[in-house]
C-alpha cells in the first residue's frame, strides 16, 4: 500500500466499503472485486486498497484471528507480524516484571503493541516506515491515550519515559511488499546497538530463530518459540526481563495453549541406543535451544544417531515438547523395494518426514506411486552411514 491508496482508504466511505467488502481468498476472488469496483466508478487507488486489504485480513485470520476484520495491513507487514497469541505472552512477561510503560521500536503493524496494550500497560511505538506507522496508528487506535504511535528511528527515540523495551529490528529489504532478508549487520537498528542498549535497560528483542548463536551474549535469556509445529522466532531478554538461572528456554504453542521448557545452559544430549517401539521428533524450539536431552530423559528415550535430531524408546510415552510415533516396522530404503512393501501394505496415505538424508518428500511421493486405502507415517534418516526407513503411526 502507498500514501495514495491509503489516503483514499482513510475516509469515512472508504472504510465503509472497507466494512462490507467479502472475503477476498483467491485470485477469482480479486479479479470478481476489482471488475465490481471499477464498474462502479471508483478510483483506482481506491478500489487496490480495498481488495488489498479485504485478501490481507483473510490471510490475517491466523495470526489475529477475528480481531483481523478490524486491522489494516501491509504484505511486509502482516508477515512480520507476532501473532497475538505469541504476543500476548510476551506481554505478560512485561507486565509480571512491573512494566508498566514499554517502548515498542520498529512496532510495524503494530502487533506485539496489541498484546502489550491488551494488557493495560502504555505503550510508546514508533516505526521508520512512515505508510506502516500510519496503519499501527489505525490498529492501536481503539487503546486511545494509553498507546502512542510515532514516525521515526528507533536509535533517536527518548526511552526516559518507558520501564523496558520492546524491540523488533528490520530485518528485511525496506518495503511493503516482497522483502528478503538481509544479514545481521545490516539490520535496523543494528545488532550491536540493540545489545548495547540491553546492558543499560530491560528489554526483550525478537529475532530469527536461525540466528547465529555465537552472537548472543552470555548474560542474556534466549528463548526460541514455535506455534503449530512452525519455530517463528528467538527472543532475547535482559535485565529485569530476564529469569533468574535461564539461559535457555523453547516455548511451544498451538492454538491457545502453550508449554515451555526452560534450562540454564544447553543441555547434555542423551546417549545413543537401538531403534525402540516409539520414535519422537522434538519441536523445533527444542531443538534450536539444544534442549533435546532434557526432553529426552522424561521420555526414557536416547538419541537414533548423536548427529540428528530424533529420538527413540520403548516407554509408552509422549510430551508436548516431541512429536511421538508408534513405530511399525522398518522398510527397504531402496525406492522400488520401499515402493513395492508399501503397495503390499495398502499405504495410499503417506506422511513423509525425514532427517539426515537428501530427500525430497514431494519427489519420492510421485515416484512411489501410492495405491492403497490405509494411513501411515514414513521416517527417512541415518544412523551412522546407513538410510534408514522406518514406517509408523503418529500416536
Amino acid at each position: 500500500m502507498d500514501s495514495s491508496e491509503l489516503t483514499a482508504l482513510l475516509t469515512a466511505d472508504g472504510l465503509r466499503m472497507l466494512a462490507d467488502m467479502p472475503s477476498v481468498r483467491s485470485s477469482d476472488d480479486v479479479a470478481r472485486q476489482v471488475s465490481d469496483l471499477r464498474a462502479a466508478g471508483h478510483s483506482p487507488d481506491l478500489v487496490s486498497a480495498l481488495v488489498g486489504q479485504a485478501r490481507l485480513r483473510a490471510k490475517a485470520e491466523t495470526k489475529f484471528g477475528d480481531l483481523a476484520h478490524r486491522m489494516l495491513f501491509t504484505r511486509a507487514g502482516l508477515e512480520q507480524a507476532t501473532r497475538l497469541s505469541i504476543a500476548s505472552l510476551h506481554a505478560g512477561r512485561f507486565r509480571d516484571a512491573g512494566a508498566t510503560r514499554v517502548a515498542d521500536l520498529g512496532c510495524g503493524i503494530g502487533g506485539d503493541a496489541l498484546g502489550l496494550a491488551g494488557l493495560g500497560l502504555s505503550v510508546d511505538a514508533v516505526d521508520a516506515d512512515e505508510i506502516t506507522a500510519a496503519i499501527a496508528a489505525y490498529n492501536l487506535a481503539p487503546f486511545g491515550g494509553s498507546v502512542h504511535v510515532a514516525h521515526g528511528r528507533a536509535e533517536d527515540r527518548d526511552l526516559s519515559r518507558a520501564d523496558a523495551v520492546w524491540l523488533d529490528p528490520a530485518r528485511r529489504t525496506a518495503g511493503r511488499g516482497d522483502t528478503a532478508r538481509t544479514r545481521h549487520d545490516a539490520w535496523s537498528p543494528s545488532l550491536e546497538w540493540v545489545f548495547e542498549l540491553a546492558r543499560t535497560q530491560p528489554i526483550g528483542v525478537k529475532l530469527g530463530p536461525g540466528l547465529d548463536r555465537d552472537l548472543i551474549p552470555d548474560d542474556l535469556e534466549a528463548q526460541w518459540v514455535s506455534a503449530d509445529g512452525s519455530t517463528i522466532e528467538l527472543v532475547l531478554w535482559s535485565k529485569g526481563l530476564a529469569r533468574e538461572g535461564v539461559r535457555r528456554a523453547a516455548l511451544v504453542t498451538r492454538g491457545d495453549q502453550a508449554w515451555e521448557l526452560t534450562a540454564p545452559a544447553d543441555a547434555a544430549d542423551a546417549p545413543t541406543r537401538e531403534l525402540g517401539a516409539y520414535l519422537h521428533e522434538p519441536d523445533g524450539a527444542v531443538i534450536r535451544a539444544r534442549l533435546i536431552g532434557d526432553v529426552a530423559r522424561p521420555l526414557e528415550a536416547g538419541m537414533l544417531d548423536p548427529h540428528i535430531a530424533y529420538l527413540t524408546s520403548d516407554a509408552a510415552l509422549t510430551s508436548p515438547f516431541v512429536a511421538s510415533f508408534r513405530v511399525r516396522e522398518e522398510l527397504p530404503a531402496d525406492i522400488k523395494a520401499l515402493a513395492k512393501a508399501l503397495r503390499a501394505r495398502d499405504i495410499g496415505r503417506l506422511e513423509i518426514k525425514k532427517r539426515g538424508v537428501d530427500v525430497d518428500p514431494a519427489i519420492l511421493r510421485t515416484k512411489l506411486k501410492l495405491r492403497g486405502d490405509s494411513a501411515a507415517t514414513l521416517v527417512l534418516t541415518r544412523i551412522g552411514d546407513t538410510r534408514r526407513a522406518i514406517l509408523a503411526d503418529r500416536v
